[in-house]
């Protein structure tokens, strides 16, 4: 099976809140889209790793999703080392994605820049031919995403280029809901945490809003990338 999109958050929710919208799109525009997650969350402060598993599978099923996959990296502490990048590799040499789209390139949870940089590693490792990998009883041929881009996490920060998501901005959220052990709940007696706040779950919406606002849009999402974007003509541009 080859993809269209490789979407890919060192926990189970971090592609829904990253790139929700995005992929909800592609998918409408008839593209195949994967998800793969690193780790379970684990170290989660709310719910368990059992819960994150059913409402990881709740969201992707919202999204309509291609599938889903779980590397099981230990949570907190995954390092970006050989062990790692292979793991990743086979996964990109099995769906052979155009694109991948990763956590951000820094921002508040360690495991967010950890990823970032293990799956940009991981992508270009996996087109070296000397690179052999063994998946499901089969040699692997290298494989390389042609783009590789870093969607906004926590941090505001500046994106190089915003994707419009007008009319899918709805269907975001409702995936990111599905994790409803993570967001505001006011009938959960759970800790507190940084996203749990009504504030976090409005600032997702806030956004896509602004973002939108900036290129004349409703509702838009923002990328950072590996390399120079190019583009065959001004006019493709808005």
């Amino acid at each position: 099976m080859k993809l269209d999109i490789l979407a890919i958050g060192a926990h189970p929710d971090d592609v829904e809140l990253g790139c929700g919208a995005t992929l909800a799109k592609e998918i409408a525009n008839g593209k195949k889209v994967g998800i793969l997650d690193l780790t379970r969350g684990e170290l989660g402060t709310r719910g368990t790793a059992e819960i994150r598993d059913l409402e990881a599978a709740n969201a992707a099923q919202i999204l309509g999703v291609t599938f889903r996959k779980n590397l099981e990296f230990a949570d907190g502490f995954f390092i970006n080392n050989t062990a790692s990048q292979l793991e990743v590799i086979k996964i990109i040499r099995k769906y052979k994605p155009e694109t991948v789209l990763c956590n951000a390139v820094d921002d508040r949870h360690i495991d967010h820049a950890k990823g970032s940089k293990l799956v940009s590693d991981a992508c270009f490792l996996s087109g070296l031919k000397k690179i052999e990998t063994i998946f499901e009883g089969n040699k692997q041929e290298a494989w390389r995403p042609q783009s590789v881009y870093h969607y906004i996490q926590w941090k505001n920060l500046t994106p190089d280029f915003v994707v419009d998501v007008s009319g899918f901005i709805d269907k975001k959220m409702e995936a990111v809901m599905a994790y409803e052990s993570q967001f505001y709940n006011p009938d959960k007696n759970e800790p507190d945490t940084p996203i749990s706040s009504p504030n976090f779950k409005d600032s997702i919406v806030y956004r896509a809003r602004d973002l939108g606002r900036l290129i004349g849009v409703e509702h838009a999402e923002g990328f950072n990338a590996d390399r120079l974007l190019g583009v065959n003509s001004i006019f493709d541009l808005k």
